[in-house]
């Protein structure tokens, strides 16, 4: 086995690689936060603003239409400005929605959610994009690393949330969020000038002459499979991971606060699945294990269906999270292997497909469980998204790259 060499030794491409590498997976910590606030807060602001379960959802819908936005915006701005630019204003967007959110009525947290869903919107697709174009060889082991940090502080908000609402100190939790995250802009702001970020492929003019519109080969043989990938996969683990919550309190026989904390054992299931997952690489090829994964967040999301208290709950929730942990980077890293430095551009369209995913399925669980009123209805959706990325993988992928 190779040993590593002393920094002193290293490349200038080395060094950037891990400095940006570095970089990325720091600004995921509070991006995972922010992107499952919604989740643990629900509970509280449902009965804060009057809201039923249809009108819940559509909180869902409303941060993940304003990242869509944003997230066609992401692959202008990096390729004008850089992959840096991008992380950085997502942040910052990021910090002013999550600092005023409970600071007036309620249109004015509309508002905010949709400025930090439009941060979000600017700095995931950037931060994954620059993971995979510097780590070439080991693509599905670094974005599951990086997918690891946005686990992290995923786990960690419904705590900070069960935490801060039992002492009445929400305001004060989400604004130390938002400072977590102008800190984290602040680091990559006064990154040294010795690191360079990797080329962008820009479109030209003779692009659309050779079948391609905005810079994508819309006859790539991968294009409709990874869309549908990235659009159900967001949706799925959205759905899942935003209405636990919800879902436990509804059962009756979970405290308030325990059903608050349900979340965390989703989370932390993906963030152990894909500590485990550069491991498990090495052994089985990233498809076979994204196959294996799904088979087991079928069986976790059925189980969640059949469960009527908490050992049920909590079991179901850590088998779904645990099988859906390497889903998106390997999906990811698809993206990036089946279109090389064009995967920029291509990233644009399908983070924009993940993002109308990530609100329109959670959206659905709840527009189904107010018709049908119960959220049982509404979680056979995820269940249904599980099984249809499973026929998504049986198909025939570009393989890996073999590791220098």
């Amino acid at each position: 086995m190779p040993t590593s060499k002393p920094a002193s030794e290293r490349s200038p491409a080395s060094v950037s690689a891990n400095a940006l590498t570095w970089a990325a997976c720091a600004s995921f910590v509070p991006i995972g936060i922010v992107t499952v606030l919604l989740g643990p807060m629900l509970p509280s602001l449902s009965a804060r603003w009057l809201l039923n379960y249809s009108q819940a959802g559509a909180l869902f819908r409303t941060q993940y239409l304003a990242s869509t936005l944003a997230t066609t915006l992401s692959g202008v701005l990096v390729a004008r400005w850089g992959f840096r630019f991008a992380m950085k204003a997502g942040l910052l967007l990021g910090a002013a929605g999550v600092a005023l959110l409970l600071a007036g009525p309620k249109i004015l947290g509309m508002f905010c959610i949709a400025a930090y869903g439009a941060g979000l919107g600017l700095g995931v697709p950037a931060a994954n994009l620059l993971v995979a174009e510097v780590n070439p060889q080991r693509r599905s082991a670094s974005l599951n690393v990086l997918n690891f940090c946005w686990s992290a502080g995923a786990v960690a908000c419904a705590f900070l949330v069960a935490a801060s609402a039992r002492r009445m100190q929400l305001p004060f939790m989400l604004a130390s969020i938002a400072g977590f995250m102008l800190l984290v802009a602040a680091g990559i702001a006064f990154m040294p000038a010795s690191v360079v970020e990797p080329v962008v492929t820009r479109s030209t003019h003779g692009d659309e002459a050779r079948g391609k519109f905005l810079g994508i080969d819309w006859r790539h043989r991968a294009v409709p499979g990874l869309g549908a990938l990235f659009f159900v996969y967001v949706g799925t683990e959205n759905a899942c991971g935003g209405w636990v919550a919800s879902y436990s309190k509804s059962l009756g026989s979970i405290s308030p606060a325990m059903a608050t904390m349900t979340p965390s054992f989703f989370y932390a299931a993906l963030m152990l699945g894909r500590w485990f997952a550069p491991f498990v690489l090495r052994k089985v090829t990233d498809v076979r294990l994204a196959q294996a994964g799904l088979v087991l967040a079928c069986a976790g999301m059925s189980v969640l269906l059949l469960s009527h208290a908490m050992p049920g709950v909590l079991t179901s929730a850590c088998l779904a999270g645990f099988g859906l942990s390497s889903v998106f980077p390997i999906t990811v890293s698809l993206l990036s292997r089946e279109f090389g430095p064009a995967a920029s551009r291509v990233g644009s369209l399908m983070f924009t497909l993940s993002n109308l995913g990530g609100g329109f399925l959670p959206w659905l669980v709840g527009v189904s469980s107010n018709r049908f009123g119960t959220l049982k209805a509404g979680l056979v959706l995820p269940l249904v998204g599980t099984a249809v990325m499973f026929a998504l993988f049986q198909r025939d992928w570009k393989p890996q790259e073999s590791a220098a």
